[in-house]
């Protein structure tokens, strides 16, 4: 092992440049358990520079936030390091004393997490939690950390920082939340950033902001950083170079571009399969789902541990001994783990899944015409009372209107706070339209609430939602969670065929029957996924709604869970209607997309129409936040500015104006955007867009994204 050891690491280290900020070396590290040592990370290398920024990708489970916890020296009392070393400037890690380390995290390293709200106090004002850091930290007065807190806050781009200081956590939004953070970070100018999935739960817009917020962080302050994620895009715009981990060991490494151009390593294309890339397409270039699951870390194969998934595998060469990381060519940084990298046809490894035709919509099946939905509020101002207006409303849902038919999927995305799942409650019956109507076999179901609804007509509209944990009752079984579906709607009553129901319809998400009888925790989250999947569909369902179905997965169980989706749409004709903020995965899935701003539609149409110009200006700038893993792909840079304006006090006009980057434009032409709500202009194919500029101009617009050296038209 330590000959392995010696040769990876040579791999690793580059020479050239500054002395490394954090160097890991053969490191191992294994927690343990009543079974015995699990070994998580195997013999990792890793050089940070000062000033640089290293992306970890992989799926859940390969080992990236373990590295990035043992860095911060959170192992907890059941883990730690096992082998080889941790040196932070030139000192052994595993050698500091546990004041050393206090002193070391939050002044020298510091670390970002996934949920904002698990490193904030919900109990304390966010400015005393930020006065915190440069008081422990530092021998500075209280007047100097407030200075330098609000100064921070200032410097991550938090409009009214003093209204921040003086705010709850729950007083601002996630995004802000996650700025708050960064900033808590950035208190003690840290010379090691270590950021874990810090966008994942925030829309695409404010994550195109934190992007680029990272991006000033390491220009400003020569910060190094560890960005740990499974949005190849995102480690595409955010960092110089990538290492790919998977089962606890590094795969591929090397610069950014050079591994996304050229990908030696399996499990890299792999990745890239599965995500809707430009160049990916339903129905000639589908997605292809990585075999397989990640194995356990007791449990790994001899040799290489993709193994077992890999399309190449070699029996008695990949399976016959430790797989060492080789250099490209001599003179490259980009390395892999795989002996047989330099044989593959990747031309013929890299084609989609299998080409398929495309469906053609039939019958309207839900007509949405004028829908309204508002929320009565009490407004018990002195100025509402003495008015004698003490009733406001907040206006989630304004004028809806568009259709679905047979067989086709309808997109709808937008921000979070636009309406988009006030309106699938609607739909649902757990709200009530105030207005216009949701058409679905003839009956209104706008003013039809769920406990005035036939099984019938509950069974014909089915959910998919994003979290299957919320959904799914612990203490039953999955058989029984099914089943209870299958007799509830009236589509089997004798036990024996209520089970054969249910496995047929674990093989239609093509799980084995034997999970019938599996509780929701031997589960992994996209095989829940797949349950709450069929039992949308046991239902014998017309119409799914899928709210954000793969945004918690992992990219493979994305690819998974979307193929699934589109096979069933096949079989059934069924019409799916799917909530996302996620146009590079709509644009993949949808065949018509509605976008949504603050309740209104400001743009419909199909996939191609709202993906080329002309554009609303909202739509073009969510194209525009669109992380995209093609460094061949470069796009308009359109950073949103402001916040989502509240519901309960719209824009008296157009309800982007805002913080729309054409506004002036719209002026120029005469209109006034803060006061006039704009027309839905319409092509000839109906192609709707809500806004003053005309379509004509809106057409000349350069479209967002282009393949580099194509012409922009």
């Amino acid at each position: 092992m330590a000959e392995a050891g010696t040769a990876n690491r040579a791999i690793f280290e580059v020479k050239e440049g500054p002395e490394p900020i954090l160097e890991c070396k053969d490191l191992c590290i294994s927690y343990y358990t009543r079974a015995g040592e699990i070994p998580a990370v195997v013999d990792f290398n890793l050089v940070v520079r000062p000033g640089e920024s290293i992306g970890l990708v992989g799926e859940s489970g390969c080992g990236k936030s373990t590295v990035a916890m043992a860095i911060m020296q959170y192992m907890g009392a059941n883990g730690g390091v096992t082998g080889g070393e941790i040196r932070f400037k030139g000192r052994d890690m595993t050698a500091f004393t546990e004041e050393e380390l206090r002193q070391l995290r939050g002044k020298e390293i510091a670390m970002v997490y996934q949920e904002p709200m698990s490193a904030l106090n919900p109990s304390m004002k966010i400015g005393m939690q930020l006065m915190e850091v440069p008081l422990y930290h530092e021998n500075v007065s209280e007047e100097e950390a407030f200075a330098r807190a609000r100064d921070m806050l200032e410097k991550v781009h938090l409009p009214d920082p003093e209204r921040i200081m003086d705010a709850y956590p729950h007083q601002i939004s996630g995004g802000q939340q996650q700025r708050v953070v960064i900033a808590m970070a950035l208190l003690s100018y840290p010379s090691l950033l270590l950021l874990d999935e810090p966008t994942t739960a925030l829309d695409v817009t404010v994550e195109a902001g934190i992007v680029e917020l990272i991006g000033e962080i390491a220009r400003e302050f020569g910060t190094s950083i560890i960005f740990i994620s499974h949005n190849l895009g995102l480690v595409l715009e955010t960092c110089e170079r990538v290492c790919v981990m998977y089962s606890g060991e590094a795969v591929e490494t090397g610069p950014v571009a050079d591994v996304f151009r050229e990908m030696y390593h399996p499990y890299t294309r792999g990745l890239f399969g599965a995500i809707p890339l430009p160049s990916a397409d339903k129905n000639a270039r589908p997605l292809r789902a990585i075999p397989g699951q990640l194995p356990l870390p007791h449990m790994r194969p001899p040799g290489c541990n993709f193994g077992p998934r890999c399309d190449h595998f070699a029996a008695g060469r990949c399976d016959a001994g430790d797989i060492r990381m080789q250099r490209v060519n001599p003179d490259a940084r980009h390395s892999v783990r795989c002996i047989r990298w330099d044989e593959i046809d990747w031309s013929a490894a890299d084609e989609g899944g299998e080409v398929r035709p495309a469906l053609e919509p039939g019958e309207v099946v839900l007509s949405v015409d004028h829908m309204q939905k508002y929320y009565e509020i009490e407004d018990n101002s002195i100025g509402a009372l003495l008015g004698g207006k003490a009733t406001r409303y907040v206006k989630a849902n304004e004028d809806l209107s568009f259709r679905a038919r047979r067989a086709e999927t309808v997109g709808i995305v937008g921000e979070s706070g636009c309406g988009k799942s006030t309106f699938a409650k609607v739909l649902m019956g757990l709200e009530e339209a105030t207005d216009g109507r949701i058409m679905f076999r003839d009956v209104d179901l706008g003013e039809v609430g769920v406990h005035d609804r036939t099984p019938d007509q509950i069974g014909a509209i089915q959910m998919v939602f994003q979290n299957p944990n919320e959904t799914l009752n612990p203490s039953l079984s999955i058989g029984a969670q099914i089943g209870r579906v299958i007799r509830k709607f009236g589509v089997e009553s004798d036990a024996e065929k209520v089970r054969e129901r249910v496995g047929e319809l674990l093989d239609l998400v093509k799980l084995p029957r034997e999970f019938a009888r599996r509780k929701p925790r031997q589960l992994s989250g996209g095989q829940k996924q797949r349950i709450g999947i069929a039992r949308a569909f046991a239902a014998q369902a017309d119409v799914v709604v899928a709210d954000e179905p793969v945004s918690a997965l992992d990219v493979s169980v994305q690819a998974a869970v979307t193929e699934l989706l589109m096979d069933i749409q096949r079989d059934y004709g069924t019409t799916l209607l799917v909530i996302a903020h996620d146009l590079s995965f709509m644009r993949y899935l949808a065949d018509r997309i509605v976008v949504m701003y603050l309740g209104h539609i400001m743009e419909k149409g199909t996939t191609e129409e709202i993906f080329a110009p002309p554009y609303h200006p909202y739509t073009e700038a969510l194209l525009s936040a669109i992380p995209i893993a093609d460094p061949n792909v470069e796009k308009t840079h359109i950073l949103l500015e402001g916040t989502l304006p509240s519901p309960s006090n719209p824009p008296e006009g157009c309800p982007f104006c805002t913080r729309c980057h054409r506004k002036a434009r719209a002026q120029e032409l005469g209109r006034d955007c803060d006061t006039e709500m704009p027309p839905d202009q319409k092509t000839e194919s109906g192609h709707t867009i809500k806004c003053h500029i005309p379509l004509s101009e809106l057409a000349e617009i350069e479209p967002v994204i282009r393949i580099k050296g194509e012409s922009a038209a």
